[in-house]
């Protein structure tokens, strides 16, 4: 695969690089894993296999060989020589095709898989670009013009194109409902209790707007500054993603998937694991609002989401077992 044209911020990311947080290494990783998961799931893959996220305006990419694709997460608007193509689906490129995206039609961060995934070395387990050691994915940094990235292909997919062009495989991935909602549910965290009576209420009731400052390490929110009640200074601590952390001028910054590895700041909740994708996929200006739940929702939330993605994965295996 040849970037032919770079990307605003597009780089090499899978499921992420965990056992090394007490040594100050992030797990990194892809902000929409379902999303992630999801393309690779319809390619055959392993879920957790490399891909490339993608953030608008994205890059635009040739191809210099034969190859299955998968996109998914945000839509924006993919053409391959300038036709529109599906998300959610497979689609049998040949050497040359290019793909581009047109517009940016809904969400934050696209997905691009490859069957057999990419030739890249792995750097502590895990092939995500941890852009501040400069260390995995694709050199360590974001995609540029010029980038040939290696591919693990084990077989002639040129066989499958069935026009003079791609071709767009049969089965697909069903529309995932929810991702435009505002709603994010949240659990309590340690530091609940440090807000006021009148802060606990502003945190589940008003609504909040993501600033400009958002990116992969964390959103700052605006709204209404939350009152907390004094106390003595916390030592840091572990944070994740999701992690909700109150700053000393009462506004809110969630932590995303480039976040730090301990914090200092009060954590008055953390969002749930199965809505870090509905929150990945939400740009600067948009709005959100909290919703408390408890740790049963959370786990039968995720359990649904793992049960969709085996269910999807168990009728792709099958569609692939056809195609020999």
């Amino acid at each position: 695969m040849h970037i032919i044209k770079a990307g605003i911020l597009d780089s090499i990311q899978d499921g992420g690089r965990y056992g090394y947080q007490e040594r100050g290494i992030n797990p990194s990783g892809a902000m929409d894993r379902y999303a992630l998961q999801e393309a690779n799931v319809l390619l055959g893959n392993d879920p957790g296999e490399a891909g490339i996220e993608l953030h608008f305006p994205a890059s635009v990419i040739r191809f210099t060989q034969p190859l299955v694709l998968a996109l998914t997460g945000a839509d924006f608007g993919p053409r391959i020589n300038d036709t529109p193509v599906p998300l959610r689906q497979c689609i049998v490129v040949n050497e040359g095709d290019v793909l581009h995206f047109s517009r940016l039609n809904k969400g934050a961060r696209a997905y691009l898989s490859v069957k057999d995934g990419f030739g890249l070395e792995k750097w502590l387990g895990s092939m995500s670009t941890h852009l501040r050691a400069s260390a995995g994915g694709y050199h360590g940094r974001r995609l540029q013009k010029g980038d040939l990235l290696p591919l693990n292909t084990k077989r002639d997919y040129g066989a499958l194109v069935q026009e003079d062009s791609f071709t767009v495989l049969p089965w697909k991935a069903p529309d995932k409902e929810g991702l435009t909602s505002s709603e994010i549910h949240v659990l309590k965290g340690h530091e609940w209790d440090r807000l006021t009576t009148e802060g606990k209420t502003r945190f589940r009731e008003q609504e909040f707007t993501i600033s400009r400052q958002a990116d992969r390490m964390g959103y700052r929110l605006e709204g209404e500054a939350l009152a907390s009640i004094p106390a003595d200074e916390l030592l840091s601590s572990a944070v994740s993603f999701g992690t909700i952390q109150l700053l000393p001028d009462g506004k809110l910054i969630v932590l995303m998937a480039d976040h730090q590895t301990t914090g200092g700041y009060p954590r008055p909740g953390h969002v749930i694991t199965a809505d870090h994708g509905k929150l990945a996929q939400k740009q600067p200006g948009e709005k959100l609002y909290f919703r408390l739940t408890e740790m049963t929702f959370a786990e039968e939330l995720l359990y649904l989401q793992e049960q969709a993605l085996r269910r999807l994965q168990q009728e792709c295996l099958t569609n692939w077992a056809k195609y020999g």
